[in-house]
């Protein structure tokens, strides 16, 4: 059984460009919202780990750790208070989402992250001058405005602007960003928690300004993308003009031609809004399965709760304060090492090649260290610091998988795949899965802990098995194909053109309509 297929021929969709300083500048300026994500992730997770702010702000979470006998190892940190002040700011971004698309559609992909880079803005002070849990809470909610602005234009800006042979490589560099942020927030907590005083925590939160004001300046000077601006009805020719500065190349016709056929199957379909289309048409249904089922399956191969709760975790098998912010720095240049690695592996070997093993990868590793600790951590006292040393490196290598497979693919896929007209209402909607079961996941992840002990690490294996199976079964391969022509890969595919069969308007093998 056929399960992919091969690179169509057509237009180059960009193909003949070169990489442009303009266009490298300008998607590393954007990129600076990925920073911020993983900033986010990063800080959240220490910051719950360092006992002022727990003292402060969480109580009784602090009492428990401090020597509660009575309650379990995996239950130390169990409180819906501290998951609400991760998963609140997800929550915001959720509800944002909506707007967002709505913004990024019709003004364009750099208002949106104007408006995630001042949200940024406002969330880091408010959090760093908290006086108690609200204030804490409502910083978060804002920065989780910011990451619906900047989630959903960011990676469809990188996409847009890259040519199609290397649009793999500067949509990974998204996640890379996050993964540089989650870093960098590692290294901060780690210097902070040293703090005398207790106000290291301030410093963690406060510094998440410094990425906000990149991206607000920087977004201020960015290009609109070509695509989005014909989206607008602006000028063919100025557009034109833009692009061969974008492409350094005088051959751009084809790319433009794609891009204003796309836009003018837009306006077509204006009637209804682009959610509506993809939602009712049939022509649309592998793009909107994929939109659903690869963030969802991105969010349950665990990777937040490492990312979210990594100090937590390596605190509840008997790690000390500075040893377990030091070992989520270790893990965090794993991570931006991998997804580093895959800008350059990405566009060579394909989507589904890094899919597929790193699934694999991530699989034996959620196993292995799901056994040590059934085996190893008992409700009271640690494990030890040979096994202690064995689970950070099993953590460090399922983060390496992720890095450079669900993670920055979870984000190119779902960019890449839609045509123009229902473009921001599929990122929308990829974006708003995501932060859907990243708040389900946040919110759940040390309850399960507590209650499924070591059994929680072999629930996230079995969803990576089902993922693995889905990549191998029902997506194809997107590499080097123009965003343009994507629409020829569902017809002719094994299982999506039976689902397209009967549809008024289903892609024929030569990408049109």
């Amino acid at each position: 059984m056929a399960v992919g297929v091969g690179v169509l021929s057509g237009s180059s969709g960009g193909g003949n460009g070169r990489v442009t300083a303009f266009v490298v500048l300008s998607c590393i300026t954007a990129g600076m919202g990925g920073v911020i994500f993983g900033y986010d992730i990063g800080i959240a997770g220490g910051v719950s780990s360092m006992e002022p702010f727990l003292k402060k702000f969480f109580p009784e979470v602090y009492r428990r750790m401090k020597g509660d006998g009575s309650i379990s190892n995996y239950c130390k940190f169990d409180s819906q208070l501290l998951t609400a002040f991760t998963s609140s700011l997800y929550v915001a971004g959720l509800l944002t989402t909506f707007l967002a698309s709505t913004v990024t559609a019709r003004r364009g992909r750099r208002p949106s992250m104007l408006l995630g880079g001042a949200s940024f803005l406002a969330g880091s002070a408010v959090g760093a001058a908290a006086v108690d849990i609200y204030m804490v809470i409502l910083g978060r909610v804002l920065l989780g405005v910011g990451l619906g602005f900047a989630n959903l234009a960011v990676p469809l800006y990188l996409s847009e602007m890259a040519p199609s042979r290397h649009r793999g490589a500067f949509s990974n560099g998204f996640q890379l960003s996050v993964g540089v942020g989650a870093l960098a927030a590692n290294l901060i907590n780690f210097s902070t928690q040293k703090i005398r005083g207790g106000w290291g925590w301030r410093v963690s939160l406060a510094l998440a300004a410094v990425p906000a004001a990149l991206l607000l300046v920087g977004a201020i000077f960015l290009p609109e993308t070509p695509n989005s601006l014909i989206q607008q009805g602006r000028d063919r020719q100025d557009v034109a003009v833009l692009l061969r500065k974008i492409r350094g190349t005088d051959d751009v016709d084809a790319e433009l031609d794609d891009i204003v056929a796309a836009a003018a199957a837009n306006s077509e379909g204006a009637a209804g809004s682009g959610l509506r289309m993809l939602l009712t048409q049939r022509k649309y249904r592998p793009q909107l399965a994929m939109a659903v089922m690869i963030p969802f399956f991105q969010q349950v191969t665990g990777i937040n709760a490492i990312a979210f709760y990594a100090p937590v975790l390596l605190r509840s098998i008997g790690m000390g304060e500075s040893a377990s912010l030091l070992s989520a720095v270790v893990t965090g240049v794993v991570g931006a090492g991998s997804t580093f690695l895959s800008m350059f592996l990405v566009d060579r070997f394909g989507r589904r090649t890094l899919f597929l093993a790193g699934g694999a990868q991530m699989l034996a590793s959620q196993v292995l260290i799901g056994g040590i600790m059934a085996a190893k951590l008992g409700d009271d006292g640690g494990v030890s610091k040979a096994w202690a040393g064995v689970l950070v490196l099993l953590i460090a290598v399922y983060v390496a998988g992720f890095g450079w497979s669900w993670g920055p693919l979870g984000w190119l896929v779902p960019s890449e795949i839609f045509p123009l007209e229902v473009r921001s209402a599929g990122q929308g909607v990829t974006v708003a899965v995501s932060f859907v079961f990243t708040v389900v996941v946040a919110q759940a992840f040390l309850a399960m802990l507590c209650h499924m002990r070591a059994g929680i690490f072999f629930f996230f294996a079995a969803w990576l098995a089902a993922m693995t199976a889905f990549v191998y079964l029902l997506l194809p391969e997107t590499k080097g194909v123009p965003m343009e022509q994507m629409a020829a890969l569902w017809a002719e595919h094994w299982f999506w053109k039976r689902v397209l069969l009967g549809s008024e308007e289903a892609p024929t093998a030569s990408g049109k309509l």
